[in-house]
C-alpha cells in the first residue's frame, strides 16, 4: 500500500478573526490551515512545525506583512510567501517583491476560487522546489555512480555500432569501406557517404561517430528530403518565436542539440541552392543563426552527409554547389548495394531473422535452406531495407519456426524468375557439341523449375521425374546447390 501524501500546511497571518475564518473555510478541504493574529504568534507557529505557504496581511499592528515576510525569507526560505492587502500602495508591492521575495500579491476583497488556485500553485511550487533540492543533493553525492553509468552506456553504444557489427561475410566488398571509415573516424573531417537507399549509410555513419573522439556527444539524424526547404532550415538551425506563421515558441535546432557530437544529413543531394548556401555558411563559420534571430550561436559539430545520387554529376549539372561539395566531401565512402555483395545476404538475413523474431515474439524463427536459396537469388533493389521487410513478413506469416520460401512475397519470387531469365541464366552456346548444348538447356530448365517451386526439392523432383538423389546430383553438377 502506498503511503499517503502529507497535506500541505498553510499559515494565515491576519489581525482580523473574520478574515482568518473566511480563508480557513476556503482552504481547509485541501490544506491544513493554521492561524495567527500577529507576527510574534506566526513566528511561534513556524518554529513548531514546517509550513508550505504563508498568507500574510500587509497592514497589521506593530509590524507590516512585508517586514515580517522578509524575516521569513531569511529564516524559513522554503516557505512560499503571499501578501494579502486591501491597499494598492506601489511601494509596498515593490518592497514585497524585492525584499520579501513574495510569490503573489493578492488584493482584498479576494475571490475564493482565485485564492484557492493561488495557494494550490504555491504549494505545488514549494513541493517541486523541495524535490529539485533533493535531486540536486543526490546528484552531488552520486556523481561517481552517474559517471560510471554514463561510461557503461557509452561502451554499450560503442559495441553495438562498432564496424565489426556491420554484418558481412568474409571477403565482403564492405571490408575495404569499413577499414577506410575506421581510419578516418578518429579525425575531425567531414564525410560524404554514397550509396543506394536502404544500403546502410546511416549505420556506417553511426559507426564512424562511435569510433570518433565525439562518441560521448549526441548523434542526430535529419533526412533532408523528408521535409520542405523552409522547414528544414528551422529544424536544423532553429527559430525564434514569431519568425513565421506557426512559430509559437523558440525552437532549438539540431545543430545546437548536437553540439560536441555529430550531425548526419541524409539525402543532402535533394536540397535547394538557397539551403545549400545557408549550410555552407554554417560549416565555414562554425555558427548558426536561428530563423528570425539577429544573433548567431556557435556550434561545434562534425557533419556526415549522405546521398543516393551522383553528387559530382549534380555539381557539373549546376544542381549542387561545388564549394559545398568540397566542404562535405573531405573523405568519400561508397557503400555498395546488396546485389553487388551477394555473399553478405546470408549473414544479414540470419541476423535479421533473430532480431525480427525477438521483436515479434518468435525467438525460435530460422530460415530453411530453400528459403535462404530464394533470398540469395533475388537482386534486392531495395537493399537491406527491403530484405528486412521480406523477413518480417515471412516470420509473421510462417506457421512454423522454420521458414520456407512460401512465406516470401510474389514480388521476390517473380523477381527471381525474371532475374534468372536475363542476368543469371547462361545463354545457349553458339557452338559446341550436341551434349554441351543439351547440358546448357537442362541447366536452364532445372534453374527455372527450382525458382518456380520456391526451391522445394520434393516438388521439383516430382515435376521433372527425378529422385531426390538424382535431383541433388544434377544441382551439384550445374552449380545450383541452395
Amino acid at each position: 500500500m502506498m503511503p499517503a501524501t502529507p497535506v500541505p500546511t498553510v499559515l494565515v497571518v491576519d489581525d482580523e478573526v473574520r478574515s482568518q475564518d473566511a480563508i480557513r473555510r476556503t482552504l481547509d478541504e485541501e490544506f491544513a490551515v493554521l492561524t495567527a493574529s500577529d507576527a510574534d504568534e506566526a513566528r511561534r507557529q513556524l518554529e513548531r512545525q514546517p509550513v508550505s505557504v504563508i498568507l500574510c496581511d500587509q497592514r497589521m499592528p506593530g509590524e507590516t506583512g512585508v517586514t515580517f515576510l522578509k524575516e521569513v525569507r531569511e529564516r524559513w526560505p522554503d516557505t512560499v510567501r503571499i501578501v494579502i492587502s486591501g491597499y494598492t500602495d506601489s511601494e509596498d508591492i515593490i518592497a514585497g517583491i524585492n525584499d520579501a521575495g513574495i510569490y503573489q500579491y493578492l488584493l482584498k476583497p479576494w475571490v475564493p476560487d482565485h485564492l484557492l488556485r493561488t495557494v494550490r500553485d504555491a504549494a505545488e511550487a514549494q513541493m517541486l522546489q523541495r524535490d529539485m533540492n533533493r535531486l540536486d543533493l543526490e546528484l552531488r553525492t552520486s556523481t561517481p555512480v552517474l559517471r560510471r553509468r554514463a561510461a557503461n552506456k557509452l561502451e554499450r553504444a560503442r559495441t553495438a555500432f562498432d564496424f565489426d557489427r556491420i554484418e558481412r561475410a568474409d571477403g565482403s566488398p564492405l571490408d575495404a569501406v569499413c577499414e577506410l571509415a575506421a581510419r578516418v573516424a578518429r579525425y575531425d573531417l567531414s564525410l560524404l557517404i554514397l550509396g543506394e537507399s536502404g544500403s546502410g549509410k546511416e549505420l556506417m555513419a553511426r559507426a564512424v561517430h562511435y569510433a570518433s573522439p565525439r562518441a560521448a556527444g549526441p548523434f542526430v539524424v535529419e533526412n533532408c528530403a523528408a521535409i520542405p526547404d523552409t522547414l528544414l532550415e528551422s529544424e536544423l538551425f532553429g527559430h525564434k518565436r514569431g519568425a513565421f506563421t506557426g512559430a509559437f515558441e523558440d525552437h532549438v535546432g539540431l545543430f545546437q542539440r548536437a553540439n560536441g557530437g555529430t550531425v548526419f544529413l541524409d539525402e543532402i543531394g535533394e536540397t535547394s541552392a538557397a539551403f545549400q548556401l545557408r549550410l555552407l555558411r554554417v560549416l565555414q563559420e562554425g555558427e548558426v543563426r536561428p530563423v528570425g534571430s539577429p544573433r548567431t550561436v556557435p556550434v561545434d559539430v562534425r557533419v556526415i552527409a549522405a546521398t543516393h545520387r551522383n553528387l559530382e554529376q549534380r555539381v557539373h549539372e549546376g544542381h549542387f554547389r561545388e564549394d559545398l561539395f568540397y566542404r562535405i566531401a573531405c573523405v568519400t565512402l561508397t557503400v555498395p548495394p546488396l546485389r553487388e555483395r551477394g555473399g553478405d545476404i546470408a549473414p544479414i538475413a540470419r541476423r535479421l531473422v533473430n532480431e525480427v523474431g525477438e521483436a515479434l515474439g518468435r525467438p525460435g524463427a530460422a530460415l530453411s535452406d530453400e528459403a535462404m536459396a530464394c533470398l540469395m537469388t533475388y537482386p534486392w533493389p531495395g537493399n537491406i531495407r527491403e530484405l528486412r521487410n521480406e523477413i518480417s513478413r515471412a516470420v509473421a506469416l510462417s506457421a512454423d519456426d522454420l521458414i520456407d520460401g512460401t512465406a516470401f512475397s510474389t514480388r521476390v519470387l517473380q523477381g527471381q524468375a525474371g532475374r534468372t531469365a536475363t542476368a543469371q541464366s547462361p545463354s545457349l552456346p553458339a557452338s559446341g557439341t550436341l551434349a554441351e548444348r543439351l547440358d546448357a538447356i537442362e541447366a536452364m530448365l532445372l534453374r527455372e523449375t527450382l525458382l518456380r517451386n520456391r526451391w522445394n526439392k520434393t516438388r521439383v523432383a516430382k515435376e521433372l521425374g527425378l529422385s531426390r538423389v538424382g535431383l541433388r546430383g544434377k544441382m551439384a553438377r550445374f552449380g545450383l546447390e541452395g
